[in-house]
């Protein structure tokens, strides 16, 4: 299943780790250096998935959550982060996510969690 992602990650390097990741796969990517970057990409484009970095200079990206949410309450949001407490996790799947990834990216990962979201699960391991 093909879709349009956009990813969300102030870190050049992590985009294009991604891109890479989900451009194999077949998928169409879209960036976005920040949160306001993101929030104005969504709009315009509607992307199928939004790939979102947590910590990021400026609006973070439970911020940026929050705020894709007000635009599109059934947004299908991953966050991808290198904390993996389970508070983290807790306050991601409280505030809408529908799945998370872990940094740095594993491609299995990463592709597995997408398909999960893209068919409509929620993907938490």
């Amino acid at each position: 299943m093909s879709a349009h992602i956009l990813v969300v990650d102030d870190s050049g390097f992590a985009r294009r780790t991604l891109r890479q990741i989900l451009e194999s796969a077949g998928h169409t990517i879209d960036e976005a250096k920040d949160g306001s970057d993101a929030l104005e990409r969504y709009y315009l484009k509607k992307p199928d998935l939004v790939l979102l970095d947590m910590v990021m200079e400026g609006m973070g990206g439970m911020e940026v959550l929050n705020k894709v949410r007000e635009l599109d309450p059934a947004a299908k949001v991953v966050l991808a982060t290198a904390d993996i407490q389970s508070s983290t996790r807790a306050e991601a799947q409280t505030a809408g996510a529908s799945g998370f990834v872990t940094k740095p990216f594993e491609r299995e990962q990463v592709l597995s969690v997408v398909s999960t979201v893209l068919t409509g699960g929620l993907s938490w391991n």
